[in-house]
C-alpha cells in the first residue's frame, strides 16, 4: 500500500497549509492564495439600490471582450493575457443566454428589450411580447409592455441614455420605445396604415413626459426634417416637417450638437431634458473620433446630471460601435471602442458608491469572431500567431505556418467581408453587363465583386486561396481579418455572453441565466426591503 504524505492527509482533513507544498513560494501559487482570501472576505450587499447603471457593449461577446483585454494590456506594454479590465475585477459573474423566441441567433432589438421589459420576444421587435409578429402594428398596440425606465420614473428616479450609436438604434431605443420593427426610426419608414409612432417621435414623448431626462448619442438625421441642415451641414430625413430637438428642449432644456456645445453644459445646473445629438447617424469610431465627446465624457456628464436627483437614477450606457466594427470584420476598430467602453466603466465606478449603486456590465449578443492556435505569449492580438517558445516566455518571433505554408493571424471570423473566397470571373463580368453587384474590400486589399441579387449570388461559384498577411499589414487599423464564408456584413452568433456586476444585489447574477432575468434583478435591487 502506498503511504500518503502528511500534506495530502492534511488536505483530506480540510486543514492544508500552503507552506506544506513545495510550490508555495511560486508567484502563481501565492497570487491565487491572495485571490482566494479576497473571495472569502466578500459580503453580500442587500441594500436597496439608489442607482442602477447598465453598461452594454453591443456585440461584445466573450471573444471580443478577450480581444479588448489583450489589446489594452499589450498597448500598456504587457503580454495582454494577464491584464484585467475594470469590469473583470467585479466580484459577480454570470453567463447570459441570448437566443430570442424565434432566433437561435439574436439581433439587438429583442436582446436589449429583454433588459428593459423582462421578457423575450422575436428578432427585429423592440419591447413586444413574443406573440407579436414583426411589422404587426395592430398586435403591437394591443399588447403593451411596461418598461424599466417607466417604472424607475414612477418611483421618482431620473433616467438617462448614453450611446455611440444613433439614439433611435435598437439598444438605446429599447430604453424608451416600443416598435413592431426596429427599423422604423423616423416617420418616412413607417408603413402606410400603421398607427405606431416612429422611434424618434417616441423619444420626444418620453422626454416631454419626464420619463427620459437625458439622452446623448448620434442620429440627428432622424430628428430633423428634410430640407433642414444640422450643425455639420447634413440634411434631415423626416418627412413630417417636425424639428424634434426643438420640441424636446423647449425653453428650459438643453440641445447640443458639437464638442464645444457639450463642453459648455453646466452639469450642476442644467435642467432636464438634456439632448445631445453629435452625428447625423452613428457617432464616429473611437479610432477616428474628432469633434465629438468620448463615451467616458458622456458617461460622466450623465452621472453628474442624474445624480442631482436624491431619489436616484437609471442610466444605460452603450458602446454601440463595437458591434459595427465586428460586422465590418475590422477587429482593430472593435477593440479600440472596447477599450473606450472599459474606460467609461472605470470612471462610473469611481464616481459612484458600491453601497448604493448597482453596476451591470454585459453585451446583447456575440459575433462570429474566433481565435487560432498555437500562439506564443506576446503575439499581437491583431497580428500573426507566433510560435510558442519552449525555452522562455515570449514567443519566438517566428510565425506559425498553416498547411498551405502561409502564416495566419491570431484572430479571424467565421464569415464576413474578409472572406478568402471570391466569386468567379463571370460574376465580375456582370458589372459590365448591367447586373447589380455589391463591391467590398477583401482581406488582402483586393476588390470583391459579388452579385447583389440573391439568385445571381447563389448561381456564382466561389473559390480562392488565403492571401499572405504580414505583421505590419495585419496590425493596421484598416485591416479586415480573414474569414471563411463570404458575406458583405459579418453576422452575430448565438453563443452566451458574460455579465459582470457589483453593488446592491449583484450576487443574484450567478450561473447561466436567461437574458430577460437581468431586468428582474435590476428591478429587485431598487425595490427590495431594507
Amino acid at each position: 500500500m502506498k503511504l500518503l504524505s502528511a500534506s495530502v492527509i492534511a488536505l483530506a482533513a480540510g486543514a492544508a497549509v500552503a507552506q506544506e507544498v513545495p510550490q508555495a513560494s511560486n508567484q502563481w501559487y501565492s497570487d491565487a492564495q491572495s485571490t482566494l482570501q479576497g473571495m472569502l472576505s466578500r459580503q453580500q450587499n442587500t441594500n436597496r439600490a439608489l442607482n442602477v447603471i447598465l453598461f452594454v457593449a453591443d456585440g461584445n461577446g466573450v471573444a471580443s471582450n478577450y480581444a479588448t483585454r489583450m489589446f489594452t494590456g499589450q498597448e500598456e506594454g504587457g503580454y495582454g493575457d494577464d491584464y484585467v479590465q475594470p469590469q473583470e475585477a467585479f466580484p459577480n459573474l454570470a453567463l447570459i443566454k441570448t437566443y430570442t423566441t424565434n432566433g437561435l441567433t439574436p439581433d439587438s432589438a429583442p436582446t436589449a428589450a429583454a433588459f428593459n421589459s423582462g421578457v423575450k420576444a422575436k428578432n427585429d421587435t423592440i419591447n413586444m411580447i413574443d406573440s407579436v409578429a414583426v411589422d404587426d402594428c395592430e398586435a403591437a398596440a394591443a399588447n403593451p409592455v411596461t418598461l424599466l425606465s417607466e417604472l424607475m420614473s414612477e418611483g421618482g428616479r431620473s433616467v438617462g441614455i448614453v450611446s455611440t450609436a444613433r439614439l433611435t438604434h435598437a439598444t438605446p431605443a429599447a430604453v424608451y420605445a416600443r416598435s413592431a420593427n426596429r427599423d422604423w426610426e423616423e416617420d418616412t419608414l413607417i408603413p402606410e396604415g400603421c398607427d405606431q409612432l416612429d422611434i424618434a417621435s417616441q423619444l420626444v414623448e418620453q422626454m416631454n413626459a419626464g420619463v427620459i431626462d437625458l439622452a446623448l448619442g448620434g442620429g440627428r438625421q432622424n430628428f430633423i426634417p428634410a430640407g433642414t441642415m444640422d450643425a455639420e451641414g447634413e440634411e434631415g430625413h423626416r418627412g413630417d416637417g417636425r424639428n424634434l430637438p426643438d420640441e424636446i428642449a423647449g425653453d428650459s432644456g438643453a440641445y447640443v450638437q458639437t464638442q464645444e456645445e457639450f463642453d459648455a453644459i453646466d452639469t450642476a445646473t442644467v435642467e432636464a431634458p438634456v439632448l445631445g445629438l453629435f452625428e447625423p447617424s452613428h457617432m464616429l469610431y473611437e479610432a477616428d473620433r474628432s469633434g465629438e465627446p468620448s463615451l467616458s465624457e458622456m458617461t460622466q456628464a450623465a452621472i453628474e446630471v442624474l445624480s442631482r436627483n436624491e431619489e436616484g437614477y437609471y442610466l444605460m450606457v452603450e458602446a454601440g460601435r463595437v458591434d459595427h466594427a465586428l460586422h465590418d470584420g475590422n477587429l482593430a476598430r472593435a477593440v479600440r471602442d472596447g477599450r473606450a467602453f472599459a474606460e467609461a466603466i472605470a470612471l462610473a465606478d469611481e464616481l459612484t458608491d458600491d453601497a448604493d449603486t448597482l453596476i451591470v456590465v454585459t453585451a446583447d449578443h456575440d459575433h462570429g469572431l474566433q481565435f487560432n492556435g498555437y500562439c506564443g505569449r506576446g503575439s499581437d492580438i491583431l497580428g500573426l500567431c507566433m510560435e510558442v517558445n519552449p525555452q522562455g516566455v515570449e514567443h519566438t518571433d517566428e510565425a506559425n505556418l498553416a498547411a498551405d505554408g502561409k502564416p495566419y493571424t491570431v484572430a479571424g471570423f467565421m464569415n464576413g467581408p474578409g472572406s478568402i473566397l471570391t466569386p468567379d470571373a463571370e460574376a465580375a463580368e456582370q458589372a459590365g453587363a448591367g447586373h447589380a453587384v455589391a463591391v467590398y474590400v477583401n482581406a488582402d486589399g483586393s476588390v470583391l465583386v459579388e452579385p447583389a441579387d440573391p439568385d445571381e449570388a447563389a448561381a456564382a461559384e466561389y473559390s480562392g486561396t488565403r492571401p499572405v498577411a504580414a505583421e505590419e499589414e495585419a496590425t493596421d487599423v484598416e485591416y479586415l481579418q480573414q474569414a471563411l464564408v463570404p458575406m458583405s456584413s459579418e453576422t452575430h452568433s448565438g453563443t452566451d455572453v458574460a455579465l459582470y456586476a457589483k453593488g446592491p444585489w449583484a450576487h443574484l447574477f450567478d450561473g447561466t441565466i436567461e437574458q430577460n432575468v437581468i431586468f428582474h434583478v435590476m428591478l429587485h435591487a431598487v425595490t427590495a426591503d431594507q
